[in-house]
């Protein structure tokens, strides 16, 4: 029997994959309902995203015909994306470099069996 799952991306989102894993970590392995709670009322800058892109994985989980009861959040990981290279004036005429740092977030959902 195939397994059904429904996968959304989220890409060049400007904030580290570092404060993105923390929440990530949080909501692993939760159901949906769970998850949506933890994401509203954890005071993280990450938090906002990840609503934004567990609405859409849930959203694709409705256009494959699955149960939104059942769903669960499978699988989620963060891989780094470009970097922004930006400089930072300081004193005597020297210059200090400033990476501003993106993300890649995929998540996958699936039916509990």
């Amino acid at each position: 029997m195939e397994v059904l799952e429904a996968k959304a991306h989220l890409r060049y989102a400007r904030i580290s994959p570092r404060k993105v894993k923390i929440v990530l970590d949080l909501i692993r392995n939760q159901d949906v309902d769970k998850a949506f709670a933890i994401l509203k009322f954890t005071p993280k800058a990450a938090c906002g995203y990840l609503l934004k892109l567990l609405k859409s994985c849930v959203a694709n989980a409705e256009q494959k015909n699955m149960d939104v009861s059942r769903l669960y959040i499978s699988e989620c990981h963060v891989s780094p994306g470009p970097i922004l290279k930006r400089i930072r004036p300081r004193a005597q005429g020297r210059a200090y470099r400033v990476e501003k740092k993106t993300s890649h977030v995929t998540l996958i959902l699936r039916e509990k069996e």
